[in-house]
């Protein structure tokens, strides 16, 4: 079988490298969903994007891309993210091309390599999803964050393949009388979801990063 340099994502609610550059999101076990109080504002998939980023020990270039979200509301009560949810596209998932560098390769086959059983087998599993456990303030006092301006942690249910965990990590929300707007941009270790390529301890999966970049840029607007 033809083989590409494998690379990864995350996601949503599935962007970028590694821990330099963002914040490595808690892991945990599943949680109850947050109850979704107040108005319903939903998601813009024409302007919202995920973005992941991955690593090669094998001295190869970065590679990253997007996925696009397919639908999902978040809940507003005073001021404030009560809950939400939302679903990403993993049929949609794309390599920049700018990040395949080898002269033998394209885009598409390193999408075709990340599509395929070796790594997210979205025949079987075509979405990912994202579920709002919980949602608490970022108090910069007490906590870190490579994030600028932070003023939140949200906590949520990620579901990849055929397994849920919670994670959380810290964004920027803004909210206003008939939109949101959400940004971040965290590590998860794909590993943990039991996301491996060919066997966890062989030298194919060694040489491929376990830690996965994704970044948002959320926009919902009110029903």
């Amino acid at each position: 079988m033809k083989q590409t340099v494998p690379a990864f994502i995350l996601l949503a609610m599935l962007a970028a490298c590694g821990g330099a550059s963002t914040d490595q999101a808690k892991t945990d076990e599943k949680k109850e969903a947050a109850a979704a109080t107040g108005a319903a504002y939903t998601i813009d998939t024409t302007t919202t994007t995920v973005q992941w980023r991955a690593t090669h020990k094998g001295g190869f270039a970065p590679r990253f891309g997007t996925i696009k979200v397919a639908d999902g509301s978040l809940n507003i009560e005073n001021g404030a993210v009560t809950g939400g949810s939302f679903d990403v596209n993993l049929t949609s998932l794309a390599a920049d091309p700018a990040s395949v560098t080898e002269p033998d390769k394209k885009a598409s086959d390193l999408e075709g390599h990340l599509k395929s059983p070796d790594f997210f087998d979205v025949a079987k599993y075509p979405a990912a999803k994202f579920v709002i456990t919980g949602v608490a303030p970022f108090d910069s006092t007490k906590q870190k964050s490579l994030l600028e301006g932070a003023t939140n942690l949200i906590s949520g249910n990620l579901t990849l393949k055929d397994s849920t965990l919670n994670i959380t990590f810290p964004a920027q929300i803004t909210v206003s009388e008939n939109n949101v707007t959400a940004n971040a941009k965290f590590v998860i270790d794909r590993s943990s979801w039991g996301i491996n390529y060919k066997t966890e301890g062989s030298p194919e999966n060694w040489m491929i990063s376990k830690d996965v970049e994704i970044g948002f840029s959320l926009k919902a607007v009110k029903k």
